[in-house]
């Protein structure tokens, strides 16, 4: 019988970044988001939490803030991974336009490739990607993945009913997609190696928005795109991966990564800041194992909180609840002018 770990993190884009850039997602939407109205780029009419956040530095103080607190975490995720020492890692994590475009959008996919070649400071001109450890566009990430593994997960979730793509190299993007990428390099953040072999479950998160906006925050289409899966159907296919890997030899950590509630998915708020209370809620219910809760929330409200990336924890709770795991918090943070709210748990 299998021994299964679960984790859950963020793969923010910010932290890559130092914090001394100075360009946050917020100053950017401020920049170019002309959806935004003239009123609320002011930010006297913010809510105070936000405006005591941005301080008189435009976020600097908080950035470091925020570094501090999730590096912390990270160290503390991957003490709990290598103690447990898996055989492979499989992560939930979203394609943003990357390989699911056009051509072919599945709700999700395993990538069951030998081996995956990674450039993430490489911009498209062959410049460097400024980023907190000072690495070149040159440095390539090698990870192994787990061929046999994969192709084992995706029989054994045909048989319980699940119907789930695969590949076997990229169809666009090369390497990994950012939401797998970043969880690596964080997981890794001291740069001590990741030996472990990864096995990507590539989730359709952004569904009605993930040709509209192509992966980020500007619409470039008028019509949305069909929904990405319910949050009880993500649910359903963490039980049938947990149900899967119990009945296999291998010891294996489950990890979703995503921050929670992002602030250029919600609407209401003008695409400044997150939906902070429910996600406050969401983390009231996690925080005590009800799963059930989860599983009822519907797609429209995830649509309209802003939370399409917490699908890819909704896989992780339909599997923790399969194996009656419960989750130590290792932190959560509520932020309103760095895009999206973070969650760190051990199960």
């Amino acid at each position: 019988m299998a021994e299964i770990l679960g984790l859950g993190l963020t793969h923010a884009p910010s932290l890559i970044r130092p914090d001394e850039d100075g360009e946050s997602s917020l100053k950017r939407t401020l920049r170019e988001n002309k959806n935004v109205p003239p009123d609320m780029k002011i930010p006297t009419n913010w809510p105070e939490p936000m405006r005591i956040e941005y301080g008189e530095d435009e976020g600097l103080a908080s950035a470091k803030r925020l570094r501090e607190r999730m590096v912390t975490g990270f160290r503390k995720l991957r003490k709990e991974l290598d103690a447990f020492n898996p055989d492979f890692v499989l992560i939930w994590g979203d394609d943003q336009y990357e390989n699911f475009k056009e051509d072919i959008i599945p709700p999700f996919c395993v990538l069951a490739y030998d081996q995956f070649e990674c450039q993430p400071f490489a911009n498209k001109d062959g410049t460097t990607r400024r980023n907190v450890w000072n690495e070149t566009a040159e440095q390539v990430f090698n990870y192994p993945g787990n061929t046999k593994a994969a192709r084992d997960l995706v029989g054994g979730l045909m048989n319980n009913g699940i119907d789930m793509a695969y590949a076997y190299k990229p169809l666009h993007q090369p390497g990994l997609g950012h939401a797998i990428l970043n969880t690596l390099l964080y997981l890794d953040y001291d740069r001590t190696g990741l030996k472990y072999p990864v096995i990507p479950m590539l989730v359709n998160c952004y569904g009605s928005k993930v040709i509209q906006n192509r992966g980020g925050s500007i619409e470039y289409e008028r019509e949305s795109d069909p929904p990405g899966p319910s949050p009880g159907r993500c649910m359903e296919v963490g039980a049938a991966t947990a149900r899967v890997l119990k009945e296999s030899p291998w010891k294996v950590a489950l990890i979703a990564s995503s921050s929670w509630s992002h602030a250029f998915l919600t609407k209401k708020h003008h695409w400044l800041y997150p939906d902070i209370d429910s996600d406050r809620a969401r983390f009231e219910e996690l925080k005590i194992g009800d799963y059930a809760a989860w599983s009822r929330i519907s797609t429209s409200q995830i649509e309209d909180a802003g939370q399409q990336e917490l699908l890819n924890w909704m896989c992780l709770a339909g599997a923790m609840q399969e194996l009656n795991k419960k989750p130590e918090i290792i932190d959560y943070y509520e932020t309103y002018i760095f895009n999206s709210t973070k969650c760190l748990a051990v199960f």
